[in-house]
């Protein structure tokens, strides 16, 4: 099938002197976007993360263009060489290894230095490790009321992982992270240790691959699991259900009557709420709730000084 034969696509903007972010498969092929494969027929130039890598990628879909190897090493003096081409009224577009580049991958810094050059970038969306396992994680997110935390890759260094471990820990909104397969098994004793037993976790293997594996469980349960693993090779996106706060953790509700009624004057219920929630872990409702009681309050004593 022709990409050219959408006719859709030939009306898609392709502003020369851009350059183009375009999201590439996390494992499957398939997962390639016609959007995708049109603008990277489209432009003059591809910046790779790892040129050999990206080679397999565009073999397979018949496109011949100029390569630059563009990696963490060499971004900033590779981000200069494709602002040179932009400057020229050139289309380049720049690819990770996989995913979504910039996004815990290089393509951030080149990002910032064509924004700097005053060229423009453009996102061309596609697949995301992140969003995949969000889609298939149900009670995980839903325990988290659909907020969560993007926290990269899991950190070496002790001090970095101890601080993450209570940020997971504490957060009332589901963490999600990357690990390799070299430490997931440290790192999911870890969470063993940190977690109450009950909290819930997703853990994902080689996501959109022939071995793809998801697996919910307990905290509690995850020992058992690892003993019982058949492989832990390839990459792990793993994803941990916000903490569930007891009543006895939450604060009165005079004290949240005082903060609601300190913000009255300035929002109205709905922009309370939204604080009330980002700032103390409430949920939606609750501080939608608090946020209408402190309106009422405000009601009757205007009532009572008439």
């Amino acid at each position: 099938m022709e990409i050219g034969s959408f006719d859709f696509l030939k009306q898609q903007d392709l502003p020369a002197g851009a350059l183009y972010m375009v999201a590439t498969p996390i494992g499957n092929m398939g997962d390639i976007t016609l959007r995708a494969l049109h603008v990277l027929n489209a432009v003059d130039g591809i910046a790779c993360e790892d040129t050999r890598h990206s080679a397999a990628l565009l073999q397979q879909f018949g496109i011949h263009k100029k390569c630059l190897a563009l990696h963490e090493h060499n971004e900033l003096e590779g981000a200069q060489t494709v602002i040179q081409s932009l400057t020229k009224g050139e289309r380049w577009a720049y690819i990770s290894d996989a995913g979504t580049p910039g996004v815990s991958d290089p393509g951030a810094r080149l990002v910032n230095e064509v924004q700097k050059a005053s060229l423009r970038v453009i996102p061309i969306p596609g697949a995301s490790s992140v969003s995949c396992a969000i889609s298939a994680s149900g009670s995980v997110m839903l325990n988290s009321e659909g907020r969560f935390q993007f926290l990269g890759f899991w950190p070496n260094k002790t001090k970095e992982r101890d601080a993450l471990l209570q940020d997971i820990f504490s957060s009332k909104k589901t963490s999600i992270f990357f690990e390799s397969p070299y430490h997931i098994r440290e790192t999911l004793l870890l969470l063993v240790n940190a977690l109450e037993p009950e909290r819930q976790v997703l853990i994902c293997r080689e996501l959109t691959k022939k071995f793809e594996q998801l697996v919910s469980i307990q905290a509690t349960e995850i020992a058992s699991w690892l003993e019982n693993a058949t492989s832990l090779k390839g990459e792990f996106i793993i994803l941990v259900a916000g903490r569930q706060g007891r009543a006895d953790e939450a604060p009165e509700h005079a004290s949240l009557l005082l903060w609601a009624n300190t913000l009255n004057p300035y929002l109205g219920s709905k922009e309370i709420a939204a604080v009330l929630s980002q700032a103390l872990g409430l949920t939606k409702k609750e501080a939608y709730q608090i946020a209408l009681d402190a309106k009422d309050e405000v009601m009757k004593n205007k009532k009572a000084g008439m």
